[in-house]
């Protein structure tokens, strides 16, 4: 039996994914496992022993083309999100099997439907996730953390990154996509009081997480030399290699902390107030601790309108460094503090 999971995605989500592909293969070792996946996210998946393939797609594929694609002999689709028009394909492709929740009209392309409400957020995505197995008949019971596989080499390789810096390595990631991020400047000024207290610091991030630190901190060139700065020189691997080699990272609730608790890295992780960012169903899987800022949540950022608009910018700097350095010297099992 050849199953295929579908969800291309961000990087975080994708990790989030993995738990399915871990039960499947406790439940069916023989079958086949391949993941459709992102061009972009697609590095953090490899090597992973519980995916025998995974096959990529960049969004501007034809109908035809998908269809396709999901012609490779594949027996099984879960689509642990629905979309649409890849919904369409298997369809129309004919997929014996094809799971995928209940709740919408293109629901009626699935022949085998689960029926569950995210939006509650009662559970971890891990969880909504796995519960999709319920449409292959299975049920694979506790869902285990994911987690992501680093060569021996890559391992070197971050190592050699971040050799000459200070002990503990915290490594900050100022980018992601969420609608409210803590502000750059933030980041560079929490550089430099982890620097004054003796730890070493490394900053990483796209080429267009680069441009917006340059952007809005304009004493950037002004960080202590002997902070590392990575930002925009790391593909996702070497990303990855760095996160490993380092002991705490701190970012929004974004994919580098889900990387980071995968490879078993504590986090110090920034979340904003949104109902839909709750660390109920979002918080990576390891150790450290989520910050939120203690004001009410929200069922959408209405951005100025908003009396708390200034929600994240309430986690000071003292008190970020503060978790930095408590998580370094004691990284407990994620909990969740409003500051």
């Amino acid at each position: 039996m050849k199953v295929l999971l579908v969800r291309p995605d961000g990087i975080g989500d994708e990790i989030l994914c993995l738990p399915v592909a871990s039960a499947v293969r406790r439940l069916l070792p023989e079958a086949q496992i391949a993941f459709l996946s992102s061009e972009y996210a697609a590095p953090v998946l490899a090597h992973h022993p519980d995916l025998d393939e995974v096959w990529t797609i960049t969004g501007r594929e034809s109908l035809g083309e998908l269809v396709s694609i999901f012609r490779q002999a594949v027996d099984a689709v879960v689509f642990l999100k629905p979309f649409k028009r890849l919904m369409w394909a298997a369809f129309l492709a004919r997929v014996p099997i094809r799971v995928a929740t209940g709740y919408r009209w293109y629901s009626l392309l699935a022949n085998r439907r689960v029926y569950q409400h995210r939006k509650d957020f009662s559970k971890h995505e891990t969880e909504y996730n796995v519960g999709m197995l319920a449409g292959l008949g299975l049920q694979p019971g506790i869902v285990s953390p994911p987690s992501l596989v680093l060569t021996e080499d890559e391992r070197v390789q971050g190592q050699g990154w971040l050799r000459g810096l200070a002990t503990p390595r915290v490594v900050l990631h100022p980018g992601g996509f969420a609608a409210r991020r803590w502000r750059v400047e933030h980041y560079h000024s929490l550089a430099h009081e982890l620097h004054r207290k003796g730890l070493g610091v490394v900053l990483t991030g796209s080429q267009a997480e680069a441009e917006m630190f340059m952007q809005h901190v304009t004493s950037a060139a002004s960080l202590p030399a002997s902070v590392l700065n990575l930002m925009g020189q790391l593909s996702v691997r070497e990303l990855m290699s760095v996160i490993a080699a380092g002991h705490v990272v701190v970012s929004g609730a974004t994919g580098p902390a889900h990387i980071a608790a995968a490879l078993g890295v504590p986090n110090v992780s920034l979340f904003d107030p949104r109902r839909n960012n709750l660390p109920t169903r979002w918080q990576p899987l390891g150790k450290g601790v989520v910050l939120r800022p203690d004001v009410p949540t929200c069922e959408k950022c209405i951005y100025e309108a908003c009396p708390y608009w200034d929600c994240l910018d309430r986690l000071t700097v003292e008190a970020v460094a503060e978790h930095v350095l408590g998580v370094t010297k004691q990284p407990v099992p994620l909990r969740v503090v409003h500051v």
